[in-house]
């Protein structure tokens, strides 16, 4: 009889329930229940409607209980850094604010009156963004102080989906390193830090390690669903799992998670807290077994879909990609990780104030705004590539391309010749991949993260574009 497992995947536009089960060495999915996400304008600020979005969850629940398919484990990752405050009766306290809420600004200068960016840094090997929950935290005492002061429980929301299925409340590591609070030697909460910033530490649960079994489903969410599995903690950071599911043969890798983020980077033991990794702004998030990500944030495909939606879905990405590739000499180039594209008004008229202010031609077609951003893109991952490896001594020989993001395959040759490295593209879904990988290491279907992501390597998939090659 089969043993089927449930990744419950949601990402910032869109979500989805995947089964995945292992048959005859390979490891085989299927999508059981879609659904969109979006932020939505409450009161001033940008809000995610978690409300909303559990209820997605327990309906692609009941859709596995209608198949028959039922999971004897399901667990869900989300973005990161976005929380929940709870009250003394663990109900929320103000509105799900994102990420991309301008609510975070002037909030490091607050931060950094107490803790120097220095500090902080050597604290938590985490890179500044201003959408760090540490400034989400500083933005809640100045702008909603009460908020602070009545809370009991601070969750992110993989760890609230997980607490309404289970009544435990915990955060699991990979994604609590996110929030820039958490020691990477300690594993734990930096106490000294919570103090010093004088957030209240009582409100902060114990960390667990990806792959924990968290406990069974509620009594009354079974009786919802239709059956009773258990919850086991994936790398509850999407980007965490996506990088369990690389199907990297070596040992050494460089890696992109490629979707609204492009999170480019390798794996570590150690994390790399040294001046040199600060003032490059890389990171070391928290990876499956205790690993760091030694990764850099970029704003990937964020751009292109903002500019779609501007060009009212006319046109799907394959045909962006065609195109972009028929405008390739278009010469403008925009730095993509400038803040002025994380929330604009409008993304086209932002890249084309970007390309006047440095006398470059301002991109007028479709064609030319998608030349603009995929050849940008190309351009950072290169730099970041050369930038790992003159940070980590290591000589890396491929990229290896996980996520949605791995379908475009203009920007994957683009990164491939600009980076002289070859790519290798796939799984699409990798961050449900790593997901379903992780509980099935809890469980020991497989033994070793090698033996996931070997068997994931021979179970999708997996394109190869080499530099120089016009069709891979």
């Amino acid at each position: 009889m089969k043993e089927y497992y449930l990744a419950v995947d949601i990402g910032a536009s869109s979500g989805r329930h995947i089964l995945g089960w292992k048959e005859k060495g390979q490891l085989k999915t299927q999508e059981v229940y879609r659904f969109e996400n979006s932020l939505e304008n409450r009161d001033g600020y940008l809000c995610w409607d978690t409300e909303k979005l559990f209820a997605f969850i327990l309906e692609g629940m009941r859709r596995c209980k209608e198949m028959g398919k039922i999971p004897v484990s399901m667990g869900i990752d989300t973005w990161a850094v976005d929380f929940v405050l709870l009250d003394e009766q663990n109900q929320v306290l103000g509105q799900t604010v994102g990420y991309r809420d301008k609510r975070t600004e002037g909030m490091d200068r607050r931060v950094w009156q107490r803790v120097p960016p220095e500090e902080l840094y050597e604290r938590t090997g985490i890179q500044k963004q201003m959408f760090n929950s540490i400034y989400q935290l500083e933005a809640i005492r100045k702008q909603q102080p009460k908020n602070l002061e009545k809370a009991r429980n601070f969750l992110l929301f993989p760890d609230y989906f997980h607490y309404l299925l289970t009544g435990v409340m915990a955060c699991e590591y990979t994604n609590a390193t996110t929030t820039q609070l958490v020691s990477p030697s300690d594993k734990d909460w930096d106490r000294e830090l919570l103090e010093k910033l004088g957030y209240p530490k009582k409100i902060f649960p114990k960390i667990l390690k990806a792959g924990t079994p968290l406990g069974d489903l509620r009594p009354e969410i079974q009786e919802a669903v239709g059956f009773n599995c258990q919850v086991t903690l994936p790398a509850t950071h999407d980007t965490g799992s996506a990088v369990v599911a690389v199907p990297a043969l070596e040992e050494d890798f460089l890696y992109i998670s490629s979707g609204t983020w492009s999170l480019m980077g390798t794996e570590c033991e150690e994390a790399l807290v040294n001046r040199e990794s600060r003032e490059a702004n890389f990171t070391n998030e928290g990876g499956y077994g205790y690993r760091f990500r030694y990764q850099k944030n970029i704003m990937g495909l964020w751009m292109i879909q903002s500019v779609k939606r501007e060009l009212e879905n006319r046109y799907g990405f394959e045909e962006l990609c065609r195109m972009a590739e028929e405008k390739k000499d278009f010469p403008s180039r925009v730095e993509v990780n400038d803040g002025r594209f994380l929330s604009p008004d409008s993304m086209t008229a932002e890249i084309q104030a970007a390309c006047r202010e440095k006398d470059m031609p301002a991109p007028g077609t479709p064609g030319e705004l998608a030349a603009v951003i995929y050849q940008s893109l190309a351009d950072c991952y290169a730099a970041t590539a050369r930038e790992i490896e003159e940070l980590t001594g290591k000589s890396y020989p491929c990229i290896y391309i996980v996520g949605g993001g791995s379908n475009a395959r203009y920007l994957n040759q683009l990164t491939a010749d600009r980076s002289g490295k070859a790519v290798f593209a796939g799984p699409g879904e990798g961050t449900a991949m790593g997901n379903l990988a992780v509980q099935m290491l809890s469980l020991e279907t497989f033994w070793t993260v090698d033996e996931a992501r070997q068997c994931i390597f021979h179970s999708f998939p997996v394109e190869q574009y080499v530099p120089g090659c016009e069709n891979p």
